[in-house]
């Protein structure tokens, strides 16, 4: 069962759910908007090596945004910290974003409840595209879990 955005300001106040720094008007129908943090990170040697080290280096995005170069990989990681040892939660781009052509997670989209912490993002643009820090980017969506989680809490509320 998915949680309602009034469910996601409950919990939020109980410190069932972490969002820091947390903003009301992130909160959605069922969702909290998040924001792009300032730093990237791109791979720097290839072929990949799916088995072994592949090293990166940091970019920070300059106040005047960055441009993404299409079907390059950036990683990336929210502003916020966010998680809840008592729901499992998951994320997708907003939609503003999405019609722009960026992905911003290509296959890890759910999170382990228990989780907390500046999420991961994997940042892919079909076209060239201006990004800057601290632009709203995606949605946290949390989920009731069943039975008894083994970090932090348990489901039966």
């Amino acid at each position: 069962m998915i949680l309602t955005g009034a469910e996601i300001v409950k919990q939020h106040a109980r410190q069932r759910i972490i969002i820091d720094p947390y903003d009301p008007a992130g909160v959605g129908p069922n969702s909290y908007d998040f924001h792009l943090g300032p730093t990237l990170r791109v791979y720097t040697r290839f072929p990949l090596d799916a088995d072994g080290d592949n090293p990166t280096t940091a970019l920070t995005i300059p106040p005047e945004g960055m441009v993404l170069e299409p079907q390059r990989l950036y990683l990336g990681h929210t502003v916020e910290i966010l998680g809840s040892a008592y729901y499992a939660a998951s994320y997708a781009a907003r939609s503003s974003v999405a019609r722009l052509g960026l992905f911003i997670n290509l296959s890890a989209t759910l999170g382990e409840a228990g989780f907390i912490g500046h999420w991961p993002l994997h940042l892919v643009a079909v076209q060239p595209l201006r990004i800057y820090a601290g632009m709203p980017i995606g949605q946290m969506i949390w989920w009731k879990t069943q039975g008894v989680l083994k970090v932090g809490g348990t489901a039966d509320m």
